[in-house]
């Protein structure tokens, strides 16, 4: 009886086994995990930086279906794609699917930072820097942002020939986003700094030296819950700066590159751009900051902006990691495994957007024709990037000047790699000239 008994025990978690790794082989997406650690790492790293990642996961679909299995930095990995997918990857509950971010990338930035916490942690992360990055708090940035805009040119851009985009957008917008962060537009190294920066911050709070909205550090470090404890610990608000400061500074200089890149090659677009721009130009005074209500005229800049971010994303795509088994269009998506998502799918799709390949900026002319999660450059749900208007700020202010101020033409050609961003050729060198010969005052010049 007891050898009986004994066996049973010893065979029940066999059988359990068993037919839980059956029932994953009929439900798992169909494809292939590849070659263990390695799977099809290679050859999608090696489509994004040929800019044919795109084509790649155009034959996979092919191949498999709309859902499919490979693996992806040695991690068996879901690529899901369409607007059911971007539904399900950002408005799913964050106690079922979780960032994925690779493991350097936390080893960078640490562990607390919104991209690697779950619910509800990324929730109180997320509501304390959005209640800094609203409208209504960035209204008064306008014009901190416009002054450090206007002097990036006159260093830059003024009395060149020949500019490379890329980079001069990249020492740029480093320099708005610490204008933001710290309060100043020196290009501090962060990483060391922002630590010392929020006891700084705290002692100046504690003598009313400082206005909890002076800038975000201030902002995070003066937040307090209903029982006077702090919103965020210190771990929490270096890293989360730290995350502002990496991620934003190069997904705006990569926007502003190919805004310059596209008005280039799109003459037309370029005239009407221009002369939205010139009739907000003509209503400030010499030396005169623009405003919010000035940014809110540039209707038609800010479509030609949304379209360049359909066709060139800064954002290809990215991972979530299931928390759970979850099911997703009747397949099995196992606990512990990433979810690939990947914006080019909808914005190219030709049943969403006619003609993708074409530019086309009165696609935004009424977004509510848009259909839900087809448009993710800012991804989604309660996953949308919360400096959006942040990010539109900058944008616009630097279309404005640049555009009233110069002419410009590519001198080199029009292909891009993907680093893992979207980046021109050679950085996109440029032959500048004036528009005209009048120079605009800086604040301390008046």
């Amino acid at each position: 009886m007891n050898i009986y008994l004994t066996s049973l025990l010893f065979l029940i978690p066999i059988f359990l086994l068993l037919s839980r790794t059956r029932r994953y082989s009929k439900r798992i997406p169909p494809g292939s995990l590849g070659i263990p650690l390695i799977g099809q790492s290679l050859g999608f790293l090696r489509a994004l930086h040929t800019n044919t990642a795109e084509k790649w996961l155009e034959d996979r679909i092919k191949k498999y279906g709309p859902v499919s299995k490979l693996s992806i930095l040695g991690k068996p990995t879901v690529f899901i794609h369409g607007q059911a997918a971007n539904k399900f990857v950002f408005h799913n509950n964050s106690s079922i699917l979780a960032n994925q971010q690779p493991e350097s990338f936390a080893k960078i930035l640490g562990d607390r930072n919104l991209l690697e916490v779950s619910a509800p942690d990324h929730k109180r992360i997320r509501e304390a820097l959005v209640s800094f990055l609203k409208p209504e708090s960035l209204k008064q940035y306008v014009g901190k942002a416009d002054e450090e805009i206007r002097k990036h040119i006159e260093i830059y851009w003024k009395g060149k020939q020949t500019v490379t985009v890329l980079p001069v957008m990249k020492i740029l917008t480093f320099d708005i986003i610490c204008s933001l962060l710290f309060a100043s537009g020196k290009a501090l190294r962060a990483q060391k700094l922002v630590k010392e920066l929020v006891h700084e911050k705290r002692a100046l709070l504690e003598k009313k030296g400082a206005s909890p909205r002076q800038d975000l550090i201030t902002s995070l470090v003066s937040m307090h819950d209903e029982d006077g404890k702090p919103v965020l610990i210190d771990k929490e608000i270096v890293q989360n700066v730290v995350l502002s400061l990496l991620g934003g500074y190069e997904t705006s200089a990569t926007v502003i590159t190919f805004i310059i890149r596209q008005l280039a090659n799109e003459p037309t677009v370029c005239a009407a751009v221009l002369q939205e721009q010139q009739e907000i130009a003509k209503s400030k005074a010499s030396g005169e900051s623009l405003t919010w209500e000035d940014l809110a005229k540039m209707k038609y800049t800010w479509r030609v902006v949304m379209e360049t971010m359909r066709m060139f994303p800064p954002i290809f795509g990215g991972f979530r990691k299931a928390l759970t088994d979850i099911e997703f269009d009747g397949y099995l998506i196992p606990k512990g495994w990433q979810i690939l998502w990947v914006a080019p799918m909808t914005h190219m799709d030709n049943r969403i957007f006619p003609e993708p390949s074409k530019f086309n900026q009165s696609r935004f002319e009424n977004q509510a024709s848009i259909p839900p999660y087809s448009f993710i450059a800012f991804r989604g749900g309660s996953r949308m990037c919360p400096a959006y208007d942040f990010g539109r700020i900058e944008i616009l202010i630097t279309i404005h000047y640049l555009l009233t101020q110069y002419k410009w033409k590519l001198c080199g050609d029009n292909s891009f790699i993907r680093d893992p961003m979207p980046e021109p050729s050679q950085g996109l060198p440029i032959k500048v000239w004036p528009r005209d010969s009048h120079r605009f005052l800086l604040p301390s010049e008046k």
